[in-house]
């Protein structure tokens, strides 16, 4: 699996979207929040996700893309790891829920720790 975050691993389907808010589950590691929702296998699908930086918390848009463009990047770094043993695809939305501008040191431990949660939860869900 590439390091690079492309196009089409990027969640733009407006349909997707709704289904994944109202169907999908979460997982919460403060101050980062992961909705998931399992995708149908097709030969050419690939995990999808898109990324939220709230206007509420984040006033000024700079603020809300440095929130963005740091929680992709942390997903790009980790995702081969997150990818390692799970053969389904996934559509992920990552919601940053924090008040302060966060580092990018905390950002990838947080995220680590989400997805590892999330390991948990897809395998215990696979043996039950």
């Amino acid at each position: 699996m590439e390091e690079r975050l492309t196009k089409r691993e990027r969640l733009k389907s407006k349909l997707v979207i709704d289904q994944l808010f109202i169907e999908g589950k979460s997982i919460n590691q403060f101050p980062l929040k992961l909705i998931y929702l399992p995708l149908p296998n097709t030969p050419d699908s690939c995990s999808k996700i898109m990324v939220v930086a709230p206007k509420k918390k984040f006033k000024k848009a700079v603020d809300r893309n440095r929130v963005k463009r740091l929680l992709r990047e942390s997903y790009r770094q980790q995702k081969t790891t997150i990818f390692n043993n799970i053969n389904q695809d996934f559509a992920f939305a990552i919601l940053y829920l924090g008040k302060e501008m966060p580092t990018y040191v905390q950002i990838q431990s947080q995220m680590g720790k989400l997805f590892s949660k999330f390991h948990k939860k897809i395998f215990d869900e696979k043996t039950v």
